[in-house]
């Protein structure tokens, strides 16, 4: 005798799954079924191990094929178990803490550091109040580019609670493991403990009232990036990279970790940093020496914004090593492309943020755009 496949389905709807209150093909337990002759297969998903659970499933529906279709059917039952879906933990909130920005780049050297650092001093500048954590465990550069290396945190007394006073450089608030570390000295450390030192340094210090809290990432995709990632409320994250090709490959899977169904960040925009040279006495002049619109294609590709172009200018790197962030300096070019980078993200904060409410976007956006007002 041939089975017809529709015939089984309609066995199949005679039987409840237990607890649910529906028939075993509506809830969607019935992944599949295959008929060869008088031959049946079929394949359960349930959501429960519990082994009498299976046991009565497959009996069920080996009695339902028999009683409804044919009584020397030969029935062969699959059962997978899968867990029901949990719903998506975005991590513990700071209290006092609105927006949390993650800056990022898949590869080393691009730069990823000063346009953090310059970020935070042009949010600062604009008005925000600004954090800094720098959760580049092994290679912490905060400390010299707000010329705070010397620094020590104090402890102070929060409700009861010992906590790290973060240290406080041009309107930021400034914590890094550079200040509990000589400057010579390697940080030798396994993933645990890098973790379990940033969750220190998160939850375990007076950030205060913050509109915003930049946290700058070490290279790469790793153990640090998926903790913060986990336990933390992230807004968003801005990925930075340099036009050549080896540095976007490595962007895109920053990119790709963000989108990730275990991170689910959302990614703010791609940050072309080194993207032209311009020499002081010819500001006028762009010379692409890595390439051109190579970040900009990139998120382009991506479909994420692109948060716009920083270039290579020597200022930028003195005020780095000399620990006065550039974007606070007298050079118009540079304080522009700072000041036009940071209301992008600003702007894709308010964006992509559901639930700021609609007042604070207001008061977001007017304060992003008040410093570039003032100068009209």
């Amino acid at each position: 005798m041939k089975l017809e496949r529709k015939e089984i389905l309609k066995a199949l709807e005679t039987i409840t799954i237990a607890g649910e209150g529906k028939n075993m093909v509506e809830s969607g337990a019935v992944a599949n079924v295959m008929t060869f002759g008088d031959e049946v297969v079929v394949d359960l998903v349930l959501t429960t191990p519990a082994l009498h659970i299976k046991k009565r499933a497959e009996v069920d529906v080996m009695k339902a094929i028999h009683d409804h279709v044919y009584e020397k059917a030969k029935v062969k039952v699959n059962i997978k178990i899968e867990s029901p879906e949990k719903p998506e933990i975005k991590g513990k909130a700071i209290p006092g803490i609105k927006n949390i920005v993650a800056v990022s780049s898949g590869k080393g050297g691009v730069g990823k550091s000063t346009v953090t650092a310059n970020l935070a001093a042009t949010l600062a500048n604009m008005g925000f109040n600004v954090g800094v954590l720098d959760a580049d465990i092994y290679g912490p550069s905060m400390p010299i580019m707000f010329d705070v290396e010397n620094a020590r945190p104090i402890s102070v007394e929060v409700d009861g609670r010992s906590k790290m006073k973060p240290i406080s450089a041009y309107g930021v608030e400034i914590l890094s493991i550079g200040f509990f570390t000589k400057g010579d000295q390697a940080i030798i450390w396994r993933g645990p403990m890098a973790s379990k030192a940033l969750n220190q340094m998160i939850f375990d210090a007076d950030w205060g009232e913050l509109d915003f809290l930049l946290i700058d990432l070490p290279p790469g995709t790793g153990d640090i990036h998926l903790s913060i990632m986990q336990s933390l409320p992230i807004t968003g994250a801005v990925v930075v990279s340099t036009p050549q090709a080896v540095a976007l490959a490595d962007a895109k899977k920053g990119v790709s970790m963000f989108m990730s169904e275990s991170i689910n960040v959302p990614v703010l925009g791609i940050v072309e940093n080194m993207a032209y040279f311009t020499p002081a006495e010819l500001p006028n002049n762009k010379y692409y020496i890595f390439g051109e619109n190579g970040a900009r294609n990139l998120a382009q590709d991506l479909d994420v914004p692109f948060l716009g172009e920083v270039p290579i200018v020597q200022s930028i790197r003195e005020a780095g090593d000399y620990g006065r962030p550039a974007a606070l300096q007298n050079d118009t070019v540079v304080s522009e492309v700072f000041e036009q980078v940071t209301r992008n993200i600003v702007e894709q904060v308010v964006k992509r943020n559901d639930t700021l409410p609609p007042t604070e976007a207001i008061k977001i956006t007017t304060m992003a755009g008040c410093s570039a007002t003032n100068k009209n």
